[in-house]
């Protein structure tokens, strides 16, 4: 499922695995930090996957990432992929089950 926000960067929601979500996102533009005033990444709430872990993927500068962490605070936890591990470490969690620096192994093509 692809959401396109704003001319500057488009969101791809894809189920990879039981109870994952993969957040992958693209710029179409070079961002600037006043822009963060206008994303809307796709909702987890409205679109059923708060009970989910959510691995965000793409390539951003660093605050983007700290403002997706802050916006999917409410989800089972959060990963950051990371290509040269081929799995999404665990930033934060709500879960028991996950920790913090524990990889959420992503399938090739994911």
């Amino acid at each position: 499922m692809e959401y396109l926000n704003n001319d500057f960067i488009s969101f791809e929601v894809k189920d990879i695995g039981e109870g994952i979500t993969l957040i992958h996102f693209e710029l179409k533009r070079q961002l600037e930090p006043q822009d963060l005033k206008n994303i809307h990444p796709p909702d987890p709430v409205k679109n059923k996957f708060s009970k989910k872990i959510v691995v965000l993927s793409g390539r951003a500068p660093i605050w983007l990432y700290g403002f997706l962490v802050h916006f999917y605070h409410p989800v089972k936890a959060i990963a950051i992929f990371d290509p040269r591990l081929e799995a999404g470490v665990v930033v934060e969690s709500h879960t028991k089950e996950i920790e913090v620096g524990d990889l959420i192994k992503i399938e090739e093509g994911g």
